[in-house]
């Protein structure tokens, strides 16, 4: 069976704290009909790369979120990872939603810890897609050095002739030719803006920003409090384990503490040893099948 063709979201520009989101709306006409996913992406992505999920799941009412310094949302200094939560929670609370299952990958899905935690009357549950969260000993531990002071993806090329030249330099190289093709072009065309020569295409989450968010990540032991907070339904998704030889910037491999769902009060955990740490991109429809699985509907 065919999904059907998605079309073009609601957008909103949402004034919180220091920046403003934008947040992208499918299918307004079923909010209060329907279960409300909220989206959340990873560090460096955007709101834009649920596409292919979102179709899967053609009759719920789906808002997706362009995190601060990501996609079309306020470009802003990255200090640390709980200004992500606080920005969820008030985004929220400002568009006025209830009953929310939060979907996050990732960076997204620990911010999504912490927003659940500030509003917990607008989260109803949480699925948790490989979230970037440590036991809690590593948040006590020496931040990571790096030899000339920046994450290795502040190198990362940002500039493109266009979206094709973009699509064909990333298609064939890890982890993007991971992605299904559909989900990859979605990257690529929403993850850029007009370059500020006025020639081309940029990221739209600069090299320089990406590295800040991971440079960053094991800063909000805040976190565990967090977790300890929730009185939902918390289901933590798992990708393939890391393996003693890998590099450390391979971040195909899980960045979940494996023993992370006996934290919550109500957590489950699957763990898909079969898949990367890019799940959405990689499989759509088993995102989709995950999500119908774990939300009455």
């Amino acid at each position: 069976m065919t999904e059907p063709a998605l079309p073009a979201p609601l957008l909103h520009a949402v004034p919180v704290h220091d920046i403003t989101m934008v947040c992208h709306e499918w299918r307004p006409e079923l909010r209060g009909r329907t279960p409300t996913l909220f989206m959340v992406h990873a560090t460096g992505f955007h709101a834009r790369v649920w596409d292919q999920t979102i179709r899967r799941l053609p009759d719920w009412h789906v808002i997706a979120v362009d995190q601060r310094g990501h996609g079309r949302s306020t470009k802003t200094e990255i200090t640390g990872w709980a200004p992500f939560g606080r920005d969820l929670a008030a985004c929220a609370a400002a568009l006025d939603l209830k009953g929310l299952t939060g979907v996050g990958h990732s960076m997204g899905a620990h911010g999504l810890v912490q927003a659940a935690a500030y509003e917990p009357d607008r989260f109803a549950r949480l699925m948790l897609i490989d979230p970037v969260i440590a036991s809690p000993q590593a948040y006590h531990a020496p931040p990571p050095v790096f030899p000339d002071g920046m994450h290795p993806a502040a190198r990362r090329r940002s500039h493109f002739a266009s979206v094709q030249e973009m699509l064909e330099r990333f298609g064939p190289r890890l982890p993007y030719r991971l992605f299904q093709p559909e989900a990859l072009r979605d990257y690529c065309e929403h993850g850029v803006i007009s370059a500020a020569d006025g020639q081309g295409v940029e990221l739209a989450c600069s090299p320089h920003t990406e590295a800040r968010v991971y440079m960053t990540g094991r800063a909000n032991a805040g976190v565990y409090a967090s977790i300890r907070a929730l009185d939902i339904p918390v289901r933590v998704v798992r990708a393939k384990l890391p393996t003693p030889e890998r590099d450390p910037f391979d971040y195909s491999f899980s960045p979940t503490w494996p023993a992370l769902a006996g934290e919550f009060r109500h957590g489950t955990d699957v763990h898909l040893a079969e898949h990367s740490h890019f799940v959405p991109m990689e499989d759509p429809d088993r995102t989709a099948q995950l999500i119908q699985a774990f939300v009455p509907h």
